[in-house]
């Protein structure tokens, strides 16, 4: 039996003209948290509710590692993260997730992003928050969907507003 008979997550795949999004694999999950060591933001401004990213980098590479294995962990059908890696053209650039809570009864998800400091300002988390809405709402027939996130931060207000259900496919990786 492989990873997907027991885990159907693990064969998901999102693309976007420039991107495909799904589980990380190990090696994937690693480059990410590197990423994140690296920085996600202008230090001078804190774009998340949680200030994950005012650590030191190890500190912010450790939390990165963490927390996906935590949300595959925790994850049920009536309350789950799923945080996917946004890799261009094979390499890390970020991660996009999305989660629900009560979502038979509420039908609404929530999205959350970031990218590293040197992939910004190039369109990608618009087409990230694309990706993953289009599931949200072709795939599973959600009505509602909501950003996490500060308002404030100019660049994820940004994405949002260009955000929609568009220009993404979902498909499953074929079990070899």
């Amino acid at each position: 039996m492989s990873l997907m008979s027991h885990w159907p997550l693990a064969g998901l795949r999102l693309t976007t003209p420039r991107l495909e999004l799904r589980l990380p694999n190990p090696d994937e999950l690693a480059a990410l948290a590197s990423l994140a060591a690296e920085g996600v933001h202008d230090p001078a401004v804190q774009p998340f509710t949680v200030a994950w990213t005012d650590v030191a980098p190890e500190q912010r590479a450790r939390s990165v590692l963490q927390y996906h294995w935590r949300c595959w962990g925790e994850w049920q059908p009536e309350n789950w993260e799923l945080n996917l890696v946004a890799l261009e053209d094979g390499v890390v650039v970020g991660t996009q997730g999305i989660g629900a809570r009560d979502f038979a009864i509420r039908r609404e998800v929530h999205t959350g992003s970031w990218l590293g400091r040197r992939h910004h300002h190039r369109g990608l988390g618009t087409e990230m928050r694309a990706a993953v809405l289009h599931l949200a709402f072709a795939g599973l027939s959600a009505r509602h969907a909501a950003r996490l996130g500060r308002l404030r931060w100019l660049g994820s207000a940004r994405v949002s507003g260009r955000s929609g259900p568009k220009c993404a496919s979902i498909g499953l990786a074929e079990e070899a």
